[in-house]
């Protein structure tokens, strides 16, 4: 038996060491500033209510394709690992259902790919929103969190009520289980791969996307909060009561909302 023969047969744990260095990667160029001309942990700070601290020391001139590829990584960073348990199980399933073992890393990595692709989508869609925000003065410049508690409490709102709709819990149940996913959405070869991650990929985003706008709130660039959301997220996914956790972080979200409004 060949070295790579070899190798082939523990997919499980090559798919697993491949996924924890393109987390690594996303999360060092985070922390380094993403282009940002600033390191993340410059732009981190603990508070509850940023808008209450400016912080406008200049001003960050970044590019469009520089702020798109910021959100992306990010994405990347923070998405990845909740989806991992779906990219494993994929692995495993395709080596028992085609022959030979290089084909099953080729339809795990299309399926990653089209994953990762949605959220290009929603990079891009953040992007834009962050160059929005900042001209009309909503967004500091500088630290990347919201200088408005109208802007701040409408987010927190927003992601607070989300919680409770329908929607939210429909996409969470696709996340929440991987095996019921690709029963439910199964399509064969290589093309099926890459339309079963773009179809899990919309469920995720639509699961996630107002709880990743909570990075306006407390920084798009701050690490505490990166960390809180993607920690969050994992739990929500993947912790056997994630989703009653879910329900109830929308009722702190609701009152975080009033309250940023009083303070």
């Amino acid at each position: 038996m060949s070295v790579v023969e070899d190798v082939l047969k523990h997919e499980r744990t090559v798919l697993a060491a491949g996924l924890v260095a393109i987390v690594a990667l996303a999360w060092a160029y985070v922390w380094q500033g993403a282009g940002m001309g600033m390191s993340a942990l410059d732009m981190t700070a603990l508070s509850l209510f940023p808008h209450l601290h400016p912080g406008d020391m200049g001003e960050m001139d970044s590019t469009w394709p520089v702020v798109v590829a910021m959100w992306w990584v990010m994405m990347i960073a923070m998405m990845t690992p909740s989806a991992a348990p779906l990219v494993l199980l994929y692995g495993v399933v395709m080596r028992r259902h085609e022959a030979g073992g290089r084909n099953a890393y080729v339809s795990s990595l299309l399926l990653l790919a089209g994953y990762l692709l949605v959220w290009l989508a929603f990079a891009i869609a953040a992007a834009a929103a962050q160059k929005a925000f900042q001209p009309a003065g909503l967004l500091s410049e500088m630290m990347l969190w919201s200088k408005s508690a109208t802007l701040s409490a409408a987010i927190l709102a927003a992601a607070g009520f989300y919680q409770f709709s329908n929607l939210k819990h429909a996409c969470l149940a696709q996340c929440r289980n991987p095996v019921r996913f690709l029963t439910e959405h199964w399509r064969p070869g290589h093309p099926g791969s890459l339309i079963l991650g773009i179809s899990h990929g919309a469920y995720c985003v639509g699961c996630c996307w107002i709880l990743m706008a909570l990075l306006f709130v407390g920084g798009v660039m701050n690490l505490a909060w990166i960390a809180v959301l993607t920690v969050f997220v994992l739990v929500e996914k993947l912790a056997p009561n994630g989703a009653a956790i879910g329900t109830f972080s929308g009722g702190l979200l609701i009152i975080w909302a009033v309250a940023t409004l009083l303070v």
